[in-house]
């Protein structure tokens, strides 16, 4: 009896912090996506784990840690760069111990048209803090965008 009284009791306490670590990485995830577009160099290279790779539309690219840093850099020290705006949406958080897959929809907005991707990102917690691990992403053609 005791142990269904204790299990009752902690079962909201365990939902709520379900529910606040996903929140968690679905802010983390959107500033990501802020990083990508204002080329915020600080930012990336704390967020990416040193083993990171992002596999692009159909492995057309496949950049790892230091190219996506490489690329903000040049930006950032004036190359022209023609993303207009990002925006996210529909995130879906799956936790599995120290490990989170975070996927949804971008709209990547470049340029005569925006671009929406699907993607699905890997965050791993290293020393407490999540770390982008991979990213997948794929461009959706505009007849299949719901």
């Amino acid at each position: 009896m005791k142990k269904l009284l204790i299990l009752l009791i902690l079962l909201p306490l365990i939902s709520f912090v379900s529910q606040a670590q996903t929140q968690q990485l679905i802010e983390l995830d959107l500033a990501w996506e802020k990083a990508l577009l204002t080329s915020d160099v600080d930012f990336l290279e704390k967020i990416l784990a040193e083993d990171f790779v992002w596999v692009h539309n159909h492995a057309s690219l496949i950049d790892g840690k230091p190219e996506v840093i490489a690329r903000a850099k040049r930006i950032q020290a004036g190359q022209a760069d023609d993303t207009k705006g990002r925006a996210s949406r529909d995130q879906h958080v799956v936790i599995l111990g120290e490990t989170a897959a975070v996927n949804g929809f971008t709209v990547v907005n470049r340029g005569p048209s925006p671009v929406t991707y699907h993607y699905m990102r890997t965050y791993a917690k290293v020393n407490g803090e999540f770390k982008l691990l991979a990213n997948h992403t794929m461009a959706i053609p505009d007849e299949e965008i719901k």
